[in-house]
């Protein structure tokens, strides 16, 4: 039987191609998955493990500008440490933000992995942490040091001046020296800057203070004795590990966030090979009917049914191997190509060994080995049941009324079920209605598939008069073959259905959600600039009073996080300017007076007072952030912005109980509003400072807005390769069954339909079953994408479902596409057909 099966496989192995083809994306996909992310694992746990390799003890404080000298390491125990027996030396280490201008005067890197740190040389003169390859490292205030990357791209070279920017006013130095390090901030695509010890605890902590120090050992020293002594000598809040460990916690938090990414990309490879059973099925069916003499006669010569099951599994599982061993391969290479893309794109990867690990590759085998013979195992079935007597015809048995009655009912009853949990869902509102929205929705889905066969005659019919009047013969016979086997055609429509399921539900959820986004920010925002710290940190202190006094400013208010503490429970406060904040933010006082924050009163939302039994005109007993307790009163409640804290206090009231206050961003208006001129007055009131953003009306309503558009251009991405089954799937279809037709099609031409119509009737036929499962898709899509948005718009201020007619209207254009794309080669095939050849094919 085996032999029998790798005969068949290769006898049919123009019909299984699209098989093949399908199983082979999914293994790509998954195979590819996982050998990027051990490579990139491996990757990062070499370059942690070569960091610390000199590291006997890490010691980390976490100290920040502004904390008490208490949480920092200073001069005086950083001195009890480098005495310890059996410690070759320690170094005190410091830093913080900071970014270099390249010669337009634009941020080298990304932002949020610009670093500045400390050089700190031993008797020899040199940091082990930097290698220089030109020059030095900085010797005194005035000058820094870059990495060669950064040097690269700022076109630097050493005595250049360079321009570097941290929290405060961006200020000129002299480049002392370029550096290579295995630095997780450089390797991030960021960059690293070089300061004297001395200037970087100025800019980032404090004179004499130090955040972290690196302990070696001297040979034979043992690296947890070290650590025992260490320990004893530290801060209250300090951490201390052996270099080993903290390599070791470092590699398995990148792991983890790979874990995330893996995940993602795994869920989408089991979509497309979700996608691929249709194809798969489909196939083998269509193969298992053409076969029906073949498979008969087997049974006649003394085959038993379980041999002719396993016969039909084997072709199956020959399938997948082939197409795992391919797949495997092209994954592979996708991985490779994931990782040049990445560097390419400024994500900078520790260089190490492509990793191929054992789990790779048993799991892209028994995915596509394990896929194809379950999604085969029903075509299988159905073959085993063939009667001996079947050899006299070559017709399949067809379906009993009896298991068509059992296959409605139990896809009736799924669905039902599907959509009374997704409305459910969408009514409760809450995380457990989005997880009953979730199994609704593969109730749903799995009925409608199982209902599909019988929705495809009546939804057709109403399209065939139309195909008749536009395209005559053609059109109508294509209508017809269309529902000629309404299993096939639920099988090769529900593919696309799945797809357009699931690309429909995000593109109306997003929209929705856009929409919703962007009207809260225009609704929200009187102010014609925002300012922030182009890094994501908080801007200094110097920064607001530059834009106080920038030319043509009219109002301006930060928006400074704070903490206040009420009845032993931490409320999230905004210090903004009073008099400023209601000209910048939209503010609707219900009762009391904004003016009040001026006088030192709180200003709370709605829904805050409510919830906690505050009116205007309240006392309320506040604990600051230093522990000091102060009584307010509540002078204004307001209905809320969702740009600003619940709670709203001046900032002259909270400042003085803030080590370093916490400004995220500055709102400001201008006279004129939004002009070049105004722009380039907050550029140079900030001193060209390259870290900086400055951001108009419209780039705020993008920012906020864009990352919902870079989600869904990323999940339509992910979701190609399952409409790439999906079309593989129609393609299949239509080559089998023009296969199975011959007879029909040499008819249909010795009575007069030539070769231009029979490549017509095939193309509508294609058109007409890719527009049943958009049709599907689409609207089981939207019910989706209404339900969880339903869901969120307790959470989202301004939700309302929005249908994006537009994208919809465009998806049912692909798909019809789709169909004339897919139907070029069984077309063209039907239409070449020598007519007297086919009419004598049985």
């Amino acid at each position: 039987m085996l032999r029998t099966a790798v005969r068949n496989v290769l006898a049919h192995k123009a019909r299984l191609l699209m098989t093949v083809l399908a199983v082979m994306l999914g293994v790509a996909f998954v195979s590819g998955t996982l050998v990027f992310t051990d490579t990139l694992g491996n990757a990062f746990r070499n370059q942690f493990k070569k960091s610390y390799d000199q590291v006997a003890v890490a010691v980390t404080t976490w100290a920040e500008r502004g904390d008490e000298e208490t949480s920092a390491v200073d001069e005086a125990t950083l001195k009890k440490i480098r005495d310890l027996d059996g410690v070759a030396d320690a170094t005190g280490r410091v830093s913080g933000f900071a970014g270099v201008a390249d010669p337009d005067g634009k941020l080298i890197g990304n932002g949020w992995s610009n670093t500045g740190a400390n050089f700190a040389p031993g008797a020899d003169g040199k940091d082990r942490q930097y290698a220089f390859t030109d020059g030095r490292g900085p010797a005194e205030d005035g000058q820094v040091a870059l990495d060669q990357e950064t040097a690269n791209r700022g076109k630097y070279r050493v005595g250049d001046p360079v321009r570097v920017a941290t929290t405060g006013p961006v200020k000129e130095y002299t480049l002392s020296g370029v550096f290579t390090t295995e630095d997780g901030a450089v390797n991030a695509g960021g960059s690293l800057v070089l300061f004297d010890t001395g200037t970087a605890q100025q800019l980032f902590l404090r004179p004499g203070q130090y955040r972290d120090v690196t302990v070696t050992a001297e040979a034979g020293a043992s690296d947890q004795q070290l650590l025992d002594a260490v320990k004893p000598l530290l801060p209250e809040n300090a951490e201390a590990q052996t270099g080993a460990a903290l390599a070791d916690e470092e590699a398995k938090q990148t792991e983890a966030g790979l874990k995330g990414l893996n995940t993602i990309l795994l869920v989408f490879a089991g979509i497309a090979l979700f996608v691929g059973v249709f194809l798969i099925a489909n196939t083998f069916t269509m193969l298992v009917a053409q076969r029906t003499r073949e498979l008969a006669l087997m049974r006649a010569v003394g085959a038993s049914r379980r041999q002719v099951k396993w016969a039909v599994l084997m072709e199956a599982g020959v399938v997948g191997l082939i197409a795992s061993v391919v797949g495997f391969v092209i994954g592979v290479g996708l991985a490779v190509g994931l990782r040049s893309a990445m560097g390419a794109f400024g994500g900078k990867i520790p260089a190490g060994p492509l990793v191929v690990s054992p789990t790779a590759v048993i799991s892209a085998f028994a995915v596509g080995v394990l896929i194809t013979v379950l999604a085969a195992w029903l075509p299988a079935r159905r073959a085993a049941k063939i009667a001996p007597v079947a050899a006299m015809s070559s017709v399949h048995a067809v379906a009993t009324t009896k298991s068509l009655v059992v296959r409605n009912s139990i896809g009736g009853a799924l669905t039902l079920f599907g959509a009374a949990a997704i409305v459910g869902g969408a009514v409760q509102g809450t995380e457990n209605g989005r997880w009953l929205i979730g199994a609704g929705a593969f109730l749903a889905l799995i009925g409608v598939i199982v209902l599909i066969p019988l929705l495809s005659r009546p939804v057709i019919s109403l399209v065939r008069p139309l195909l008749h009047r536009l395209f005559g013969v053609s059109g109508k016979l294509a209508a017809q073959n269309a529902v000629r086997n309404p299993r096939r055609t639920g099988a090769t429509a529900s593919a696309l259905a799945i797809g357009l399921t699931l690309v429909t539900g995000i593109s109306v959820l997003g929209i929705s959600l856009g929409q919703a986004i962007d009207k809260m920010t225009t609704d929200n925002i009187k102010a014609d600039y925002m300012v922030s710290m182009a890094s994501g940190r908080l801007l200094d202190e110097s920064a607001l009073t530059a834009l106080e006094k920038a030319d043509g400013v009219t109002a301006v208010s930060p928006q400074q996080s704070t903490w206040l503490t009420v009845d032993g429970e931490g409320v999230s406060t905004s210090a903004v300017t009073p008099g400023d904040v209601e000209k910048v933010f939209t503010l609707k006082a219900v009762s009391g007076s904004l003016d009040s924050l001026g006088e030192g009163q709180l200003a709370v939302d709605r829904k805050t007072a409510t919830s906690r039994g505050w009116k205007a005109g309240d006392s309320v007993k506040v604990e600051f952030g230093d522990e000091k307790t102060q009584t307010l009163k509540v002078g204004a409640v307001h209905e809320g912005n969702e740009l600003l804290s619940s709670v709203l206090i001046s900032k002259a009231v909270s400042d003085p109980h803030e080590s370093v206050p916490g400004i995220q961003d500055v709102w400001l208006t201008m006279d004129g509003g939004q002009t070049k001129a105004n722009e380039q007055a907050l550029v140079d009131a900030l001193g060209d400072n390259p870290a900086m953003s400055i951001v108009d009306r419209q780039g705020i309503r993008d920012m906020f807005g864009g990352f919902v558009n870079t989600a869904l251009n990323i999940m339509y991405a992910l979701l190609a390769m399952a409409l790439l089954i999906a079309v593989l799937g129609v393609v299949n279809t239509l080559a089998m069954s023009v296969f199975e037709r011959q007879q029909e099609i040499g008819m249909l031409r010795a009575i007069g339909l030539d070769r231009r119509r029979v490549k017509r009737m095939i193309r509508l036929e294609a058109v007409v079953i890719s527009l049943f499962g958009a049709v599907v898709g689409v609207a089981l899509g939207t019910f989706l994408g209404w339900a969880i948005g339903e869901s969120l718009s307790d959470d989202v201020a301004g939700y309302a479902l929005v249908v994006p007619w537009d994208r919809l209207a465009v998806f049912l254009v692909l798909a019809g596409l789709v169909g004339v794309l897919a139907s070029l080669w069984p077309a063209r095939s039907g239409a070449k057909l020598n007519m007297l050849t086919a009419i004598k094919t049985e």
